[in-house]
């Protein structure tokens, strides 16, 4: 379980005295914090499961991903190298993720299960495959993929 995980590896990261790990894991583990005060305001009082949890941790990938490219472009490499330190600590967390072939055979599969027929149908297979697949793809490439298919059907 992804909830136990996290504070273990903050724990190995702080034996290993690797602060880039330490402070990596510390971000993950108060966004964390902050969805758990949230849902608890929603009347879950266990927290957010491990779908959210992936979830999360995507995004945090994503944003490190988007910093890396503005850094790039205003030429402070250094900055876009300590975020992609932070992206390999975060992706541990991370089940294998899925190729992009992986990603069209898998929209292609959800696309037929729901019965998709038109772009009307994108939010019914976006969902699907956030439930199937949560974690382990880039649903901004799916996304694309799902209009293009469906957009051309």
């Amino acid at each position: 379980m992804l909830r136990n995980a996290i504070p273990e590896a903050l724990r190995t990261a702080l034996k290993d005295q690797d602060k880039r790990a330490v402070s990596t894991v510390r971000l993950i583990m108060a966004a964390l914090k902050d969805r758990d005060i949230a849902a608890r305001g929603k009347g879950n009082t266990d927290g957010v499961g491990d779908d959210e949890i992936l979830q999360m941790l995507q995004t945090m990938v994503k944003q490190r991903r988007d910093s890396i490219e503005m850094y790039e472009k205003g030429g402070r490499l250094e900055l876009a190298e300590q975020e992609g330190e932070e992206i390999a600590i975060i992706e541990r967390f991370l089940p294998q993720q899925l190729g992009d072939g992986e990603i069209g055979a898998a929209v292609d599969q959800v696309i037929a299960d729901v019965g998709a027929g038109g772009l009307k149908d994108m939010g019914n297979v976006m969902g699907a495959l956030r439930e199937r697949y949560a974690g382990q793809m880039d649903f901004g490439k799916a996304s694309a993929l799902v209009k293009e298919k469906l957009g051309a059907g």
